[in-house]
């Protein structure tokens, strides 16, 4: 997704408050100031009139009773068990619980709704986008999800530039080849970035999410963990309803809160969607002219460079300097190429001021020569494996080539329990990593590095299986 107007991605913290699996009903403005009012006083959840599904009559129940010979009784059923104390007083704690929650929730949003007028949108979108808000126990499980492996570079990208998807992303090219056309000249950024873009984002538009945008951001700025950044999505959400650009029930995208073909968050939305098609609308959910100039718009103004292809994939010479493969390393090709770094296809490197080299699997992988255009990719999804990922599948999708090199695929990915014990065993070796969280940061490639570095390994920062047991060893 297309990240805010920010140097970079903020990171996350990895400690977490714990999920909230309560489901909510749609809560009302009388709701919200009924469950504000009461908050004190709500010692039990208020009884509803509709019991679970288990316990409603099926349609034609009592015809059916109605129908048996005089003198007859309905079949009798077992007498459902009762309740011990114990499970009674559970039951009472979580109806309680509920409550509170509904009851916090409610007041979070009656608090935000004062905010969001302070901040000049109207009281029918208010009352539009909160009138039936939702509190989404899903997305905070999302959220919370922390996968026990991460996929490596190569696997990553076998599904991101598949064959299915660069046939698919040639056939949406043709298809659209107008609307894409008319962003390029207008932005300077190819056909076939946007395209490839499209197709890392939301498969072309077949899984653009269907989480109401609302309900996710609100879920969020509630739940408190990303409060402050949700929040401001939140607010940028309420004023793209307020302007007029889309309604709340067609303001879907995924849980995170990102929207339309391209997955842009509402604040991106705000400053960079272009209506392309003159209906007096920036649609990035239906009108595929305003998705490819919003995309563009995005990239132009994140740095893209006309006429610059994104890098190239390059030879490094022997006993290359892998800590040097860095992009906040910048030189110009010239001094690249005095280094030893060569093209693969015997054609000059290309021409960049402030080109970096990247390895992403270390010294046993792949190498490119990266420039202004990758970076500018970087600001939309701030990956290195995002970012070669829509380099490469553009350059197939324009009938360029895959990767020469060989990937190590016999390299197994570290699981986060590994990854943890990495960072535990390089602070008892010295190299302090932080707290160690099972999350291979910057910190802790550093810390590998310089590891690396002392051990008289390549230092490319890249952990492996064999790394860990070196450094648990004696």
């Amino acid at each position: 997704m297309p990240l805010p107007a920010v140097p970079a991605r903020p990171a996350l913290p990895d400690t977490c408050c714990p999920t909230r699996r309560v489901a909510l009903r749609p809560l009302g403005v009388l709701a919200l100031a009924t469950a504000v009012a009461l908050t004190g006083c709500a010692a039990t959840p208020p009884a509803t009139t509709a019991g679970p599904p288990s316990a409603r009559k099926p349609p034609g129940a009592e015809a059916q009773v109605a129908a048996l010979p005089a003198g007859s009784a309905p079949a009798s059923r077992p007498a459902a068990p009762a309740k011990t104390p114990a499970a009674a007083a559970t039951a009472a704690d979580t109806g309680a619980q509920q409550a509170a929650e509904e009851a916090d929730f409610s007041r979070w949003i009656a608090d935000f709704q004062r905010r969001a007028a302070a901040q000049g949108v109207r009281s029918a979108t208010l009352h539009n986008a909160f009138d039936r808000v939702r509190f989404q126990p899903r997305v905070i499980e999302l959220d919370r999800s922390q996968p026990e492996f991460t996929r490596q570079v190569w696997d990553y990208l076998d599904g991101a530039v598949s064959a299915q998807r660069v046939a698919q992303g040639k056939a949406k090219l043709q298809q659209y080849r107008a609307e894409t056309a008319q962003a390029q000249a207008r932005y300077g950024v190819p056909a076939a970035v946007l395209v490839a873009i499209w197709g890392m984002e939301s498969n072309y538009g077949g899984n653009f999410g269907n989480f109401s945008t609302i309900d996710a951001l609100a879920t969020l700025g509630f739940e408190g963990r990303r409060r402050e950044w949700a929040s401001n999505e939140l607010l940028a959400a309420l004023k793209i309803i307020d302007s007029g650009d889309i309604d709340r029930a067609r303001m879907t995208g995924s849980w995170a809160g990102a929207m339309g073909h391209t997955q842009f968050l509402p604040s991106s939305y705000l400053g960079y969607a272009v209506d392309a098609d003159g209906d007096g609308r920036r649609d990035i959910w239906g009108s595929i002219a305003d998705v490819m100039a919003s995309t563009a718009n995005y990239l132009a103004r994140s740095g893209w460079q006309p006429g610059q292809p994104w890098g190239a994939e390059v030879r490094l010479p022997p006993g290359f300097d892998y800590e040097r493969a860095d992009t906040a390393l910048r030189q110009s090709t010239s001094q690249w190429a005095a280094a030893g770094v060569a093209p693969l296809d015997g054609q000059a490197l290309p021409d960049f001021a402030d080109g970096s080299v990247i390895a992403p699997a270390g010294a046993r992988g792949p190498a490119f020569l990266v420039g202004p255009n990758f970076r500018a990719v970087l600001r939309y999804n701030n990956s290195n494996s995002y970012a070669l990922g829509v380099s490469l599948l553009a350059q197939r999708i324009d009938g360029g080539p895959g990767v020469v090199g060989s990937w190590p695929r016999d390299l197994k990915s570290l699981s986060r329990t590994q990854v943890r014990a990495l960072q535990t065993a390089l602070g008892e070796r010295g190299f302090d990593t932080g707290t160690p969280d099972g999350v291979m940061g910057p910190a802790t490639r550093d810390g590998v590095r310089r590891y690396q570095r002392g051990a008289g390994l390549p230092v490319d920062g890249f952990p492996t299986v064999e790394l860990l047991q070196q450094l648990q060893g004696p």
